[in-house]
């Protein structure tokens, strides 16, 4: 406990509030889940990730329909598609010739959709 006191700046009234600091020190991520953690956030924070993702959010989608939904070429939007799928947002299934892009899994429609709800308030 004393070496995390000692971290922090000395405050206004110098006061730390002890019991609060520990009982947050010890239910607190490790800095690799924070990095984690922050660079998710980082892939949400592309807007036209976020314009896939949305679109995925409404149906499975094929790299050409998705390219012409926002506007964007096929080899640009399957870039985007890679990061998301290296980032566990996206999921991909093959029929036949045809790469079908759909969201992973609840989690991420849930964080889109908690999201569109806190901008529309």
């Amino acid at each position: 406990m004393k070496e995390i006191v000692e971290k922090v700046p000395s405050c206004e009234f110098q006061h730390v509030h002890e019991d609060t600091v520990h009982m947050i020190s010890r239910i607190m991520p490790d800095e690799e889940a924070l990095f984690d953690l922050a660079e998710l956030y980082k892939i949400f924070g592309d807007s036209t990730r976020i314009k896939i993702l949305y679109a995925l959010f409404e149906a499975e989608l094929c790299v050409c329909d998705i390219a012409t939904l926002i506007g964007m070429s096929m080899s640009a939007v399957s870039h985007q598609l890679r990061i998301l799928k290296q980032a566990s947002l996206v999921k991909f299934r093959r029929e036949g010739k045809t790469v079908f892009y759909s969201l992973a899994d609840d989690h991420v429609r849930s964080i889109l959709g908690q999201g569109m709800e806190h901008i529309s308030e």
